[in-house]
This record gives structure tokens, sequence and C-alpha cells, in this order.
């Protein structure tokens, strides 16, 4: 069953399903397809695109824009085709100004802060953080219970095991040739339960180790094995 506020503000497509006890903002849109869960919360400006899934419980701050899809130009170099849409796990919080796009899965109690970015392909674990301004991009697999703060930039094509903390500023990288080439892309592997310091780099490629852990400013340029803490430029 569908149900609709009295907004006349609002643009809520006839074929968008909504569940009950959904309190919505003013100027809200909401695409064909959209399904939205029990009890949840949109804020005002926020636009829901086609075939987004929203869980029960899940609150969205002002001026969100969730499904968005990808676009290209010539320097890019992945083919670009239409994704599946966006899922939000129950039970998750989004912030205000954020964008979130299509072909991505949020799991359960998933929190993203106020104007952080979230790129396709994007498979997110329960319970995790998504900081105020990060940006996470594409073909990006991210863990359980993980805590990514303010300011990171997580790179496409790297992977992120459960429980890993990430500090505020640091930055990743998937590119070792800074041109255009044929070789695939691939950032980091951060194994389960590493530690990254506010600021640090890692290099393309690079693994870190299982509770590993990586001190404030640091560049990574090479495997750090498991347990094992380092610090500096190079760091060692």
């Amino acid at each position: 069953m569908s149900e609709r506020n009295d907004d006349s503000t609002n643009v809520i497509s006839t074929k968008a399903m909504i569940g009950k006890d959904v309190v919505l903002g003013h100027h809200i849109v909401i695409e064909s397809g959209v399904t939205i869960g029990d009890r949840v919360r949109i804020g005002h400006h926020s636009v829901i695109l086609q075939n987004t899934v929203i869980g029960d419980d899940v609150s969205i701050g002002n001026g969100s824009f969730l499904g968005c899809q990808p676009f290209k130009n010539s320097k890019v170099i992945h083919h670009i085709t239409d994704q599946k849409g966006l899922v939000i796990g129950k039970g998750s919080n989004i912030g205000n100004g954020t964008v979130i796009y299509a072909g991505s899965q949020l799991g359960e109690d998933v929190m993203v802060g106020d104007l952080a970015s979230i790129r396709e392909q994007t498979n997110i674990g329960h319970s995790t953080v998504v900081g105020r301004n990060a940006k996470v991009e594409c073909r990006t697999e991210i863990g359980n219970q993980c805590v990514i703060q303010t300011g990171a930039y997580i790179t496409a094509d790297m992977i992120i095991e459960d429980n890993v903390f990430i500090g505020p500023e640091a930055s990743t990288s998937n590119d070792k040739y800074m041109e255009p080439t044929k070789v695939p892309l691939k950032g980091p592997h951060i194994k389960k339960g590493a530690r990254i310091g506010n600021n640090a780099t890692l290099l393309p490629g690079i693994v870190i180790g299982e509770n590993a852990i990586i001190g404030a400013g640091a560049i990574v340029t090479k495997d750090v094995a498991d347990g094992m803490t380092v610090k500096g430029v190079a760091a060692k």
C-alpha cells in the first residue's frame, strides 16, 4: 500500500511504494520504482531516484541525492552502464547533502555523514561509519563495523575488510602511472582490524595486514605485515 502526505511541494511518482508512518519534508522528489520502508524520515529538498530501495527506520537528511546514475567523458577508461537501484539497509542514517550512486548497497545500521559521496558498485557492511565529507569511489568493498573518518578519500577498486579504522583526511590511490594505461587499476587491500592514522597515504595495490597500524602522515609504498606498526616517509 502506498501512502502520501498532502504537501503539494513534493513530486512523488504513482509507481513509488511508500510504507507506513513515513515522514516527508518539503520539496522532495521520489521517482518511479522507488520502494521506501516503514518509519522512514526524508528531509527537505532530497531526491530519491529511480528504483532505489530504502529499508525500514532509515533517516535521510536534507538536500541528499540518492540513486544517481554514473556518467563519463573520453578520459574515463571504464565502460559506463545503467546501474541497478541503490539499496540502503534498515536503521541506517544518511546525512545532509550526501550523494550516493545507484548500483551500491549499504547494510543495516550504516551511518553516512553530511556531504559524503559514495559512487556506484560499492558495497558497505553493517554498522559501518562513512564520515562527514568522506569520498568513496566506485567498485569498492567495505566490511562490517568500519570507521572511515572525516574527509578520507577511498579510491576505486579497493577492499576494506571488517573493523578497519581510517583516520581523517587519509588518502588512497589505485593508479601507479597517473596516465592512460591498459594496466588494471587496483587500490589497497586493508585487512581486518587495521588502523590507518590521520593524513596517511596508501599507494596502489599494497596490502595492509590484519591489525597493522599506520602512523599519522605516513606514506606507505609497500605491503605491511600482520600486526606491524609503520610510520614515516616512506613508512618503515
